[in-house]
């Protein structure tokens, strides 16, 4: 069944030659980026946080606050976006409401 359904799709993007301005739901970006975070995570711990704002990546405000606090590595090294609302709505809301800065969800509304 799920073969004949990929066929079909495939069918219907061969015959419209023109590029489409579609694009993928933010929903749909959230919830793959939060499968390969879950994948990422379970191999070990994640880099810590301190080593990701030294690469220069910025960070969320609420990985800002873990980090500032003197919790030690082994919490800097946790996937923070599994207890992070912004996570639930971007899953769950099109055009969620979070707006801070560093947010990959928040990337993902506004693209």
């Amino acid at each position: 069944m799920q073969d004949d359904i990929l066929e079909q799709l495939l069918a219907e993007a061969e015959a419209d030659d023109k590029p489409s301005d579609a694009r993928a739901p933010s929903r749909l970006k959230s919830m793959i980026y939060s499968a390969l975070m879950r994948q990422h995570a379970s191999g070990g711990p994640l880099q810590a946080l301190s080593a990701t704002r030294a690469g220069g990546r910025g960070l969320c405000v609420f990985e800002s606050v873990t980090s500032a606090c003197s919790t030690g590595e082994r919490v800097e090294q946790l996937n923070l976006c599994r207890v992070c609302h912004a996570r639930v709505l971007g899953e769950h809301v099109e055009g969620a409401p979070i707006f801070w800065h560093h947010c990959p969800y928040v990337d993902f509304q506004n693209r």
